[in-house]
């Protein structure tokens, strides 16, 4: 694992125990009922544990707090449940914390499942939920496959426009197997999403080519300019396949636009532009975002046993195929995010300079008693 600690050998590392009590006393400050903040950072401190490290405590402020700060979102989360039908439902997230709607909802689509065989649960006005693939592993846990998609602002141009319409719109898959990891796929329907951005922001990197696309239809590499365009309709994500039909951008957009109809057709809720952000005189107001949550249990088929059985033989199978002459190895989604775990177990989480300074800011502006290494 040493070429993975290189990667971030400008990083201090702190254990997760510290991190996430650290945000969970932030955001009990913003008026977080403890028992949502556990959630909360439960997502978050997630991210991070896998390796993801654009959607966990990077996050926390300039995706959380400063929304809160902003009155755009609701510290308090109240569900109501508008239809209930055997194996689906409908809630209202009420502009609340989408990871505490996130966990009802997939806590009922796995109960339901276990009922019918499938559960489906739909999600409107809620909030960015954090890592999709949290949720997925929630019903792996539970023996089952999970499947959930998300609408977010608009990022993404369609195939042959330039135009910021969809948004990163993540199709997310979790499957259990007899592995010591599950089989999850957890990424964007874009060829990168804003956090990557960000990430290479922090670290004062351009972005490689491809990623965006200019108003004029050519790539921008960028980063800072890119980071504050996106939000302006000057620049755009590239859907997966990248700029154009050559390398399959159209599929991309396609799966984009199945998740965005998804996440607003089944429980009558906003889509594209409707998720800016920001009114016609330019003032913020809130994301009311879509999600779907889906269980499916192995057991009412074949059997869980079975199931698990053929899906690690796929995956092995997969894995010990040819490779290329230069690759080290074959990878199955869920796999570099388990490997990573087995590193971050021990060593804790890396934290650039960019993510320091976030955390001593926080932690100054609410007055919390925390010294942390990195200040020495």
């Amino acid at each position: 694992m040493t070429n993975y600690a290189d990667q971030y050998k400008d990083c201090i590392w702190l254990d997760f125990e510290t991190l996430e009590q650290f945000m969970k006393d932030a955001l009990i400050g913003y008026g977080i009922p403890k028992e949502d903040a556990d959630i909360i950072c439960d997502v978050l401190i997630e991210s991070d544990k896998r390796g993801i490290d654009s959607h966990g405590i990077g996050r926390l402020k300039p995706i959380y707090l400063d929304r809160l700060d902003m009155g755009i979102m609701n510290p308090v989360t109240k569900i109501d449940v508008l239809k209930d039908e055997k194996a689906a439902a409908v809630l209202d997230g009420n502009n609340g914390l989408g990871h505490v709607v996130g966990k009802k909802a997939m806590e009922m689509a796995i109960e339901k499942a276990r009922e019918y065989g499938v559960g489906v649960i739909a999600v409107r006005n809620s909030t960015h939920y954090g890592i999709a693939g949290y949720f997925v592993t929630m019903a792996t846990d539970a023996g089952m496959i999970g499947i959930t998609g998300t609408n977010a602002r608009p990022s993404i141009a369609p195939t042959f426009g330039v135009e910021n319409m969809l948004g990163t719109n993540p199709l997310t898959f979790g499957i259990p197997t007899d592995e010591e990891f599950p089989f999850v796929l957890d990424c964007a329907t874009s060829v990168t999403q804003r956090g990557k951005i960000e990430v290479y922001g922090r670290a004062g990197k351009d972005l490689p080519p491809g990623w965006v696309i200019g108003v004029d239809g050519k790539t921008r590499t960028d980063t800072k300019q890119v980071l504050n365009d996106l939000t302006k309709g000057l620049a755009a994500l590239t859907p997966l396949g990248g700029i154009g039909e050559e390398h399959g951008g159209y599929k991309g957009y396609g799966y984009a636009a199945v998740v965005e109809i998804l996440c607003a057709a089944l429980q009558d809720g906003s889509y594209l532009k409707d998720l800016n952000g920001f009114d016609e005189d330019g003032t913020a107001i809130p994301y009311p975002l879509g999600h779907f949550f889906i269980a499916i249990d192995p057991e009412k088929f074949m059997g869980l046993a079975t199931f698990k059985l053929i899906a690690g033989n796929i995956c092995r199978d997969l894995r010990n195929s040819q490779k290329a002459p230069d690759a080290e190895r074959i990878y199955t989604a869920g796999e570099k995010e388990w490997l990573a775990w087995q590193y971050r177990k021990e060593h804790g989480c890396p934290v650039p300079v960019s993510l320091q300074k976030m955390m001593i800011s926080v932690r100054d502006k609410l007055k919390l008693d925390y010294s942390f290494p990195f200040e020495s």
